[in-house]
């Protein structure tokens, strides 16, 4: 079988690595990471050095054991929206603008604050999307929605299939 029809490398793993994310990066964006404890930063794609296919790549944040290990990854620009999942069920959404911007390996700030056992499960964007009116605007706040009981009649048999469903 030819190298065509096998596939690549595309990097080299260490020990228990474990790719987490895949983005398409241009040299204007940020790469936003967060860890299972909350923590996070922004760093500029142009920091990292280009690296050829078949390299271990180079490292993006300092991981101690009170950070814990890397939750998600994900290319961003200034403008957009991220939300943060916990596994409590917990979800943030913030600006992105609003995560510190700092250097390669450095150990990031607090962007989310846990409860407990709480972990960061999830980081996932924010996407806009087009209402009636044909605008693109991202809903501030979420919709709120009832739901009442309905009281069924007295003549329903609940639970039988109706004549037609057999």
């Amino acid at each position: 079988m030819g190298r065509d029809a096998s596939g690549v490398q595309g990097m080299r793993m260490r020990g228990e690595d474990e790719v987490i994310s895949i983005n398409i990066a241009q040299d204007d964006a940020d790469l936003l990471v967060v860890t299972e404890n909350g923590y996070g930063k922004r760093t500029r794609v142009a920091d990292y050095p280009r690296k050829g296919r078949g390299g271990m790549g180079v490292k993006t944040i300092q991981l101690t054991e009170a950070k814990g290990t890397l939750a998600g990854a994900r290319v961003v620009r200034d403008g957009y929206q991220v939300m943060l999942i916990s596994t409590g069920g917990t979800v943030i959404r913030m600006p992105v603008d609003d995560i510190k911007r700092l250097g390669r390996a450095t150990q990031g700030v607090i962007v989310m604050r846990l409860r407990g056992d709480e972990r960061v499960s999830s980081l996932a964007p924010v996407v806009e999307s087009d209402d009636e009116n044909g605008s693109s605007d991202v809903a501030s706040e979420p919709a709120e929605a009832s739901v009442e009981p309905v009281e069924p009649d007295e003549d329903d048999d609940v639970g039988e299939p109706d004549d037609d469903e057999e």
